[in-house]
């Protein structure tokens, strides 16, 4: 009897000193979660100490860093028996999807869910971080008997913040604004966040759209460890307007066909069981409105079509700080926030524990489905290039998302051409790549290649359309039947050449563009021709690179070389300007580049945040040459003369309104300089006497005069165009267009179409039927035709650049990179 006593007093004795080795939050932090905005580095310092002091329930793993230096981390969470075994329970649920190295049986008897928690993807959305610090402290909480349980059947993995330079952007404008105590009136200072806002990263990027294309070092890093593990349940933190209450999972509509019934009930079960909790508390919630699951690239589809139960919970919160006064006349705080979400946090954890064993079957069996080829009526899709860098750029994106691919021994079959719109044999452009539907991630295959996504609803939260084949701008064929995929061989290695004269660089991809910016960059002087020639019984088209001895310092061949060993470009050496046919190397046709052009850039208020960051990341990240960012309203005192390019990204400006300001710009083309307008800079411009005009859309004449109130979205919905994907007829023969076919593909977002210029050159225009796929309104569709999208004018000694769509979108539409390129390097006087 003494020593059972003995017993349970030595397990008290000890289960006491682990509850007080694991401190709240409060008790860490030195106030109460949502009294006050919590750093990152705070954040990440808790994480590690309660990790700590339960080694045996909680693993901390850093996988990568920010832009800025900030740690990314994610936290392990389960019973000390599932965390003694966590590599191979992580092994195990690989083989469930058929993507193990092994080939081992997986075992799901015993096998736990794995539930991923993503917290603050948009900075400025921070509630989720402070909930994250109460989910990490109530599954580590020995005085929990719930949680405990459930980590039984679970293994919780939580990334405490996606995100830490646009929260910490955020935070520290906060504390730097708001007093003693928090002002809840709308109106106060502490509720308008200045440019760019917290939301974005270092490069004004939207981290939640960049999941697929992984363009962004954050998402780089953290979707290597995501394919890891391959959870069953994904969820990611959001918030909306803070007069919104809460959304949480089903979903609405469109949802992409793709969508398993089971993905479907699963979103239905859970939302009950949050709207239990909800009830309780009497706490406001919404379902099935507003976030659909369409566009592949979020934190909850991405997750969907690999598998996985994949949600995004929404707390009412933007502009909110620590307390605002909404339209109810409620104060919302974060302290309030932090529990909405820290309830949905675990009442996930419960439900997955709960069906652990039906999310694991389903999960097999949607790779199972996946590896038989039961995935869409396409089972091959092949892509083709003369240009083997276009194909390396579309294979980065596979390898990324870990689809496979290879070539094809039989070249005779016949398939959907995306570039045609019809049924056409295949024609190999000198390089290709097959991608079958019978792999693990057919649906990734799917949704990112198949030429047409089935929208089932058109009130869409997003793009409708970005198919890879013409996101790349290469000619792809999706084949109904199953075409033998064999191994890729590997690639060729490109050679030094050796020449006391000079060498000539083909232009027919990016990975040209990027050579000459290097070359620029590193002080090589370049020409390029604007007529095709042939030396030595080989054709050279437009665009090519001259590189001579001529004008360049001694080590001009070796930078050549170096240059086109990094970007996969194939030199000739050329030993005579005089060619066998067309112009040598003296002629009025070959265009001297300026030797490191000066680029700046607009940017700060007025500007768009991310159409600015695309231009950022695309020169700093991409192209990797040098460009000055000036505040926008700030050019009146700025000296344009310091600088070759000036590029102006969508915004909306109320300078290029103003007589004087318009005169300083035109005086800088006119001396000599390049203005390059994109989107809606294009647009104000066209207001003033730029020369260039937005064509007036024709009124529906069917329309009726008097609109219903319950049709309001409805009547919105057909003059929108979410995203839809129009063929653009191109001028090839001038310099904006070289090393592109005579087409291009555009993301069209608006119902922007130009009068084709008298004075200047329509470089990109639009025809009847240019409609590619996406959804596009009933009364806006009719007048997307006969104008202008891309435009050069010469004003004086200078040249302005015209380009009404967003060629770096998201920086995930590749084939707009050698436009800008163009644009900056070559187009113009």
């Amino acid at each position: 009897m003494k020593k059972l006593l003995f017993g349970l007093l030595s397990l008290a004795f000890s289960l006491a000193t682990i509850a007080q080795s694991v401190p709240s939050p409060e008790q860490f932090l030195g106030y109460k979660v949502g009294t006050r905005f919590t750093r990152h580095h705070r954040i990440v310092e808790y994480v590690k100490t309660v990790a700590t002091a339960r080694p045996d329930m909680v693993k901390v793993e850093k996988y990568g860093e920010t832009n800025e230096g900030r740690e990314l981390m994610l936290a392990f969470v389960s019973t000390p028996e599932n965390m003694q075994q966590l590599d191979q329970i992580r092994i195990n649920n690989l083989r469930m999807a058929g993507l193990a190295k092994d080939k081992a049986a997986p075992q799901t008897e015993k096998a736990p869910a794995i539930v991923w928690l993503s917290y603050n993807v948009h900075g400025n959305e921070a509630s989720s971080s402070e909930a994250f610090l109460l989910t990490i402290h109530a599954l580590t909480d020995p005085a929990n008997a719930q949680t405990k349980e459930w980590l039984k059947n679970t293994v919780v993995v939580l990334d405490p913040c996606i995100n830490p330079d646009g929260r910490d952007r955020y935070i520290n404008w906060y504390n730097s604004v708001v007093g003693k105590n928090y002002n809840a009136d709308p109106a106060s200072r502490e509720h308008a966040e200045p440019w760019p806002g917290g939301r974005s990263n270092h490069y004004n990027f939207d981290l939640n759209r960049d999941w697929a294309w992984q363009t962004q070092v954050e998402t780089q890093q953290r979707i290597k460890k995501y394919q890891e593990w391959m959870p069953q349940i994904h969820v990611d933190y959001h918030e909306q307007g803070f007069n919104e209450p809460y959304y949480f999972a089903p979903a609405a509509e469109p949802i992409h066909e793709v969508i398993t019934p089971w993905q479907r009930d699963f979103q239905v079960m859970i939302g009950r069981n949050h709207a239990k909790y909800f009830d309780q508390n009497n706490w406001l919630f919404f379902t099935k409105e507003r976030f659909d699951l369409l566009y592949p690239s979020y934190g909850d589809t991405y997750p969907v079509y690999n598998g996985a139960i994949g949600m995004t919970y929404e707390q009412g919160g933007i502009r909110a700080g620590l307390g605002i006064l909404n339209e109810d006349n409620d104060t919302l705080t974060l302290v309030d926030r932090a529990a909405h979400h820290f309830t949905t946090g675990l009442s996930t954890i419960e439900i997955a524990s709960k069906n652990k064993n039906k999310l694991l079957a389903e999960f097999q069996q949607f790779f199972d489905d996946s590896r038989a080829g039961r995935i869409g009526e396409y089972k091959t899709y092949v892509f083709t290039a003369k240009d083997e860098n276009k194909m390396a750029a579309l294979k980065k994106l596979l390898n990324q998302n870990g689809i496979e691919y290879g070539v094809l021994s039989s070249k005779t079959f016949r398939g959907f051409n995306y570039f045609t719109g019809k049924e056409d044999a295949f024609t190999d452009e000198g390089n290709h790549i097959a991608v079958s539907s019978f792999q693990p991630r057919a649906v990734m295959a799917k949704v990112l290649l198949e030429p047409r996504t089935v929208v089932t609803d058109s009130n869409t939260y997003d793009i409708t359309a970005w198919a890879a084949s013409y996101a790349y701008g290469i000619k792809g064929y999706a084949v109904k039947e199953k075409l033998a995929v064999n191994p890729e061989s590997a690639g060729t290695s490109v050679a030094s050449i050796n020449s006391s004269y000079g060498a000539l660089v083909p232009y027919t991809s990016f990975s040209s563009a990027k050579v000459l910016a290097y070359l620029l960059k590193n002080g090589v002087k370049v020409r390029f021709v604007e007529k095709p020639f042939t030396y030595k019984n080989k054709n050279y088209d437009r665009g090519t690179l001259v590189v001579l001895k001529t004008s360049n310092q001694q080590n001009w061949l070796t930078v050549l070389n170096n240059a086109c060993a990094q970007f996969n470009v194939q030199a000739d050496a050329v030993e005579t300007g005089f060619m066998d046919k067309g112009s040598d190397f003296g002629s009025p046709d070959i265009k001297n580049i300026a030797a490191t052009p000066k680029v700046a850039m607009l940017t700060g208020e007025q500007s768009s945040s991310l159409a600015a960051g695309e231009v950022w990341h695309y020169f700093d990240k991409i192209l990797e040459y040098p460009i000055t960012l000036l505040n926008a309203v700030d050019i009146a005192r700025y000296n344009l003369k310091n600088y070759d390019v000036l590029i102006i990204p969508d915004g909306n400006y109320r300078g290029l309104g103003e007589k004087a300001t318009a005169d300083k710009l035109k005086e800088f083309v006119r001396g000599g300089g390049k203005l390059i307008a994109l989107e809606n800079a294009m647009a104000l411009m066209s207001r003033s006497d730029w020369g260039i005009k937005l064509k007036e859309a024709k009124a529906d004449k069917a329309e009726d005069s008097v609109k219903k109130y319950a049709n309001r979205e409805t009547d919105y919905i057909t003059n929108s165009i979410p995203g839809a994907i129009y063929k653009v007829d191109l001028d090839n023969t001038h310099p904006l267009a070289f090393g592109y076919p005579e087409f291009y593909y555009t993301l069209k977002q608006d119902g922007n179409v130009y009068e084709m210029m008298k004075d200047g050159w329509n470089v990109g225009t639009i025809k009847k039927d240019a409609y590619v796929t996406g959804f596009a309104g009933a009364k806006l569709k009719p007048n997307l035709k006969d104008g202008m999208l891309f435009g050069v004018q010469d004003m004086g000694a200078g040249t302005v650049v015209y380009i009404a769509e967003d060629p770096l979108f998201r920086n995930f539409w590749e084939n707009g990179y050698l436009l800008i390129a163009n644009a900056v390097f070559l187009a113009g006087k």
